[in-house]
C-alpha cells in the first residue's frame, strides 16, 4: 500500500553522524520537525538549526518551498539561516586574511539563496561589501579596517580572490531584488567602473563588473546616466577583442543595456545621417570611437569598426557562438536594425542616377549576376520579371510602377521602396551595404542556430 500523499521519505545528514532515514509529515509544521531531528541527535537549541538540500544548490528548506520535497531526497540539517549569516558577517570582518578569504568564499555560495540572502541584506550586508569594495568611500577608520587587504593591495596575494568572491556575493545578493539599485553611491559606480576600464584585470573581477554595470543600467533609470559617463566604447572594446567569450558576451549585455534605456531621442537618431555625417562616401571616418562617450549609442553603433570587431573577434572566431551570446548578438542587430526604420521606408528617387547605380550593384554582387540576357524585345518581360524576384528577395517593396514608366526595365527597381536594412544602407554608402550583407550572408546561420537551440 503507497504511503500517505502527506509523507515522504528521506535521509537526513549531519556531520560526524550516520545518516537518519525518517519520514516527514508534510501537514506539521517545519519546526517541530527539525525539534524532532535535533532530539535524535541530541543537539540543544533547535531554534538554531535548519533543513538543507545536500545536492549542489544547498538551498534552505522553508514554509514556502518545502512540497518540493520528494521521496528519497537527501537532506542535511545544518545552522539556521539567521545563524549562518550573523556567523559569516563576522567572518568577513576578521583580521586573518585567511578566514576572511573563506568567509567570502561561503558567502558568495550562499548568497544564491534567497532564504540566506535575505538573513544577510537585514544585518545591511549589502553596505558591508560596498565598503570592502571601496574602502576610500568608508566614513571612518574603522570602516575603513574592515578591508585593509584593499589598503595594502600590493602586499596580499590573495587580493583579487577576495575581490572576486566580494562581488560575487554582491551580484547574487543583488539578483534577488530586495534591495534597489537606485540606493549605491557614486563612488561605487566609479569603483566598479574602473575594474572594467583596467587594461588587465582578473577575469572573475572583470566578470562580476560588468554584471553589476549592466544590472544598474536596466535596473535604475537614474544610474544610466551615471553609468554611461564612467565608461568608453574605447575601454570595452579590448574585452571585444579577447578570447574568453563569456567577457565578451557580458561586454555586449552592457552595450545592450546602455542602448535599451538611453533616452528616446538619443535611441532615435538616424544611423543613417550619422553614417553620412561621419563617413562621406569614399572617406574614411575621422571620428574615433574610442572617444565616444556611452550615452551616445546611436552613434557608437553607427560605426565601422565597433561592427568589425565583433564581427572578427565574436562571430568569425574559431569557435562556436553559446545560447547567451547568441542571443546578445540578436538582441545588438535588431537595436542597430531599428535605428534604420525611418530610412528602411523611404522610396528611392526613380531620376537619381547614382541610387540605380547603387541597387544594380547590389544584385550583382548579392547574386553573382555577371551575365544578363540580350536586349532583345523578347527578353525584356523575363528580365523585368527576374530582377523584381531577385529584389524582392533583398527585402524590396515592389511600388507600381507609373504608366509612363512602364515600358522601361529600370523602372521596375527605380520605383523600388527599400524594406531591409541592407537596402537602405546601399542606397547611402555601397561599401557599408556589401560589409553587412557579407557579414549576413555568411554568419547569419551561425548565429540564427545558436538562437534556435536556445529557443
Amino acid at each position: 500500500m503507497p504511503p500517505p500523499a502527506d509523507i515522504v521519505k528521506v535521509a537526513i545528514e549531519w556531520p560526524g553522524a550516520y545518516p537518519k532515514l525518517m519520514e516527514i509529515d508534510q501537514k506539521k509544521p517545519l519546526s517541530a520537525i527539525i525539534k524532532e531531528v535535533c532530539d535524535g541527535w541530541s543537539l540543544a537549541n533547535h531554534e538554531y538549526y535548519a533543513l538543507q538540500h545536500a545536492d549542489s544548490s544547498n538551498f534552505y528548506i522553508t514554509e514556502k518551498n518545502r512540497n518540493e520535497i520528494k521521496n528519497g531526497a537527501i537532506l542535511r540539517l545544518t545552522t539556521s539561516p539567521a545563524q549562518n549569516a550573523q556567523q559569516l558577517h563576522e567572518r568577513i570582518q576578521s583580521s586573518s586574511m585567511d578566514a576572511k578569504l573563506e568567509a567570502l568564499k561561503d558567502l558568495a555560495s550562499l548568497s544564491r539563496d534567497v532564504t540566506f540572502a535575505q538573513e544577510f541584506i537585514n544585518l545591511d550586508g549589502i553596505s558591508l561589501l560596498t565598503q570592502m569594495a571601496i574602502p576610500e568611500v568608508a566614513e571612518d577608520h574603522e570602516a575603513l579596517l574592515l578591508c585593509p587587504f584593499l589598503l595594502y593591495l600590493p602586499v596580499f596575494s590573495s587580493f583579487g580572490d577576495m575581490l572576486s568572491f566580494t562581488l560575487t556575493a554582491f551580484v547574487e545578493l543583488m539578483d534577488h531584488g530586495i534591495v534597489s539599485w537606485d540606493t549605491f553611491s557614486v563612488a561605487f559606480i566609479k569603483k566598479i567602473a574602473s575594474f572594467v576600464n583596467k587594461s588587465a584585470i582578473d577575469i572573475s573581477i572583470l566578470q562580476r563588473s560588468l554584471a553589476i554595470l549592466e544590472s544598474m543600467v536596466l535596473n535604475s533609470h537614474d544610474l544610466y546616466q551615471k553609468v554611461a559617463q564612467e565608461i568608453t566604447i574605447g575601454q570595452l572594446i579590448p574585452h571585444l577583442q579577447g578570447s574568453d567569450q563569456e567577457i565578451q558576451t557580458y561586454t555586449i549585455a552592457v552595450i545592450n543595456a546602455l542602448f535599451l534605456k538611453a533616452p528616446d531621442e538619443r535611441r532615435q537618431v538616424s544611423c543613417i545621417s550619422l553614417v553620412l555625417k561621419l563617413w562621406p562616401v569614399g572617406v574614411e571616418s575621422s571620428v574615433d570611437i574610442l572617444d565616444c562617450p556611452l550615452t551616445e549609442m546611436a552613434n557608437i553603433l553607427a560605426q565601422k569598426q565597433l561592427r568589425s570587431i565583433i564581427l572578427t573577434h565574436v562571430i568569425r572566431a574559431q569557435r562556436a557562438i553559446n545560447n547567451e551570446m547568441a542571443h546578445q548578438l540578436y538582441v545588438l542587430q535588431v537595436l542597430t536594425f531599428n535605428l534604420l526604420e525611418d530610412r528602411m521606408m523611404t522610396k528611392m528617387d526613380p531620376q537619381d542616377q547614382a541610387q540605380r547605380d547603387i541597387i544594380f550593384e547590389l544584385r550583382r554582387i548579392a547574386f553573382d549576376a555577371e551575365s544578363e540576357p540580350n536586349n532583345s524585345s523578347g527578353s525584356i518581360e523575363k528580365r523585368k520579371s527576374m530582377y523584381t524576384r531577385d529584389y524582392k528577395k533583398l527585402g524590396f517593396i515592389v511600388s507600381k510602377p507609373s504608366p509612363s514608366s512602364s515600358r522601361c526595365l529600370t523602372s521596375v527597381t527605380a520605383l523600388m521602396s527599400p524594406l531591409s536594412v541592407w537596402s537602405s544602407c546601399a542606397l547611402q554608402n555601397s561599401f557599408h551595404i556589401f560589409q553587412m550583407f557579407s557579414w549576413f550572408k555568411q554568419d547569419h546561420m551561425k548565429i540564427s542556430s545558436g538562437c534556435s537551440e536556445m529557443e
